[in-house]
């Protein structure tokens, strides 16, 4: 009996040690991730959104975070930064540049992070500005009256009452804002407190879209074919099989590449944001899981891999390359506001750091509406809005084209699509936490939402989409 128990015990012993060590192995890899979230998503928040970052950590970091309820963090507005750690030895630390906004501090010293000369102060640009006396999207006036467009107004004011409603307090939807455009008009905007038409909000991996967009404008002027294998140091051997990999193919998340998307510790998507000095790098690394073009596989490793493509061709034209940013695509159309944040390398962040104000993002979703059209200048190429919708062949839903959410649906079955009561030419950016741009070109449409929704099913884009669509003029 003696010695069972002392085998037992010994077994136990093996058990716990080897539960210690596996423990402490995932918290050295999952604390820098959790860490380094915190520094950057405050960041972003505090020196770009001016939100105040006690109410941010609260409201839109725990909830999503679970390593945050052990993270101590420190916002220094005279250094203009964030700084977080965890058990006094994991740190992290975010640095907001005017111009470029917040990078996370990995892999270099932080004094040539902020001697990076990719950008200019924003005080160095002529912004766009925005009358008040005029109608959006020329000026910054409000919304017109619904009626005046044959839009039933009431029943679109329950549609926002519904998009707002909290299901219940265990899972919220933490709405922060709606906005809907009709045939080129602002006819309805609402707000969560603490949020307004003048506040910078981040769209995730809806930066994927603003992407398409650089890369679309750099084909319109030569700089880029889309068919032609991209232009990516790290695949240059000729025996290297990633070679003949195709910037379409990078665009439509076909390329073959292995990537993880998932955004939990120990997978690519978090390694790389939090983890990276070069994101571009990072993903390029990567070795094929299949030939290119016969899986659908999404990853914000490609986007940022296009950034970097869209960099190299920038650089060329311009001695401070997000000029062209600004003055080739948020310029031309509006978005005095519009800003996408940088890697530790100097890359903006193409996958995932895209911020606006949500009246911003509108201007964006128009361009598309519009078929790439400002003004009646051509911003986008002639044909690109198709392409950039035109469903990828391996996405099985028909859910995917370059850089967009489609709602095409299954090729031998178009009832299968994200959104089955919503017209199939529906397209959208998209971003964690349900951050929406939605483009309903054969209801001249452009919905925007906004908010921090922890759990996807508490929010219903079918729904939303629909209950606007209701109270409008039917289709022509």
């Amino acid at each position: 009996m003696k010695r069972r128990l002392r085998v037992g015990l010994n077994l136990f012993g093996i058990l716990l040690v080897g539960i210690i060590i596996v423990a402490g192995w995932y918290l050295n890899r999952a604390m820098p991730v959790g860490v380094g979230y915190v520094a950057k998503y405050l960041c972003s928040n505090t020196f770009i959104s001016q939100r105040d970052p006690q109410v941010v950590f609260e409201e839109d970091v725990k909830p999503v975070n679970p390593l945050a309820h052990v993270v101590r963090w420190k916002v220094d507005r005279e250094d203009r930064s964030v700084t977080a750690s965890a058990f006094g030895r994991v740190k992290a630390k975010a640095v907001y540049r005017e111009g470029c906004g917040c990078t996370l501090v990995v892999g270099a010293e932080e004094e040539a992070v902020r001697g990076q000369t990719f950008y200019q102060a924003a005080q160095a640009y002529a912004p766009v500005s925005h009358d008040p006396n005029l109608p959006w999207p020329e000026g910054s006036g409000g919304a017109v009256d619904p009626a005046s467009l044959g839009v039933d107004g009431k029943t679109l004011d329950r549609a926002l009452d519904a998009a707002f409603a909290e299901p219940g307090p265990d899972n919220p939807r933490k709405t922060r804002a709606v906005v809907v455009i009709y045939d080129g008009h602002l006819i309805a905007e609402r707000y969560a407190p603490g949020f307004g038409p003048d506040t910078p909000l981040l769209g995730w991996s809806m930066a994927k879209s603003i992407t398409n967009a650089l890369v679309g404008i750099l084909v319109r002027e030569g700089a880029l074919d889309i068919h032609k294998p991209a232009p990516v140091p790290e695949w240059q051997e000729p025996d290297d099989p990633r070679s003949a990999i195709t910037l379409d193919q990078l665009l439509r998340m076909s390329s073959g590449l292995a990537f993880e998307e998932r955004y939990e510790p120990l997978y690519d998507a978090v390694d790389m944001l939090y983890g990276a000095p070069d994101f571009a790098a990072f993903a390029a690394e990567k070795t094929l899981e299949a030939e290119p073009d016969t899986k659908w596989s999404y990853s914000s490793g490609s986007a940022n891999i296009v950034a970097r493509i869209v960099r190299r061709a920038a650089e060329k034209r311009y001695d401070h390359y997000y000029d062209f940013l600004r003055r080739q695509l948020f310029d031309q159309i509006g978005m005095s506001s519009a800003l996408v944040e940088a890697d530790p390398s100097g890359t903006f962040v193409g996958s995932s750091y895209g911020i606006a104000t949500p009246r911003d993002w509108a201007r964006f979703g128009l361009l598309y509406l519009q078929d790439g059209v400002w003004k009646g200048e051509r911003i986008l190429p002639e044909g690109w809005v198709t392409y950039s919708t035109t469903p990828t062949p391996t996405a099985p839903r028909g859910e995917y084209g370059a850089f967009f959410w489609l709602n095409a649906g299954a090729p031998d079955n178009p009832s299968d699509r994200l959104w089955p009561n919503a017209p199939r030419d529906a397209f959208a950016a998209q971003g964690f936490q349900e951050q929406k741009v939605i483009v309903i070109p054969s209801r001249k449409v452009v919905l925007i939402r906004f908010g921090a929704t922890s759990r996807r099913d508490t929010w219903d884009t079918d729904r939303f989409i629909t209950d606007v669509l209701e109270t409008l003029p039917p289709a022509e």
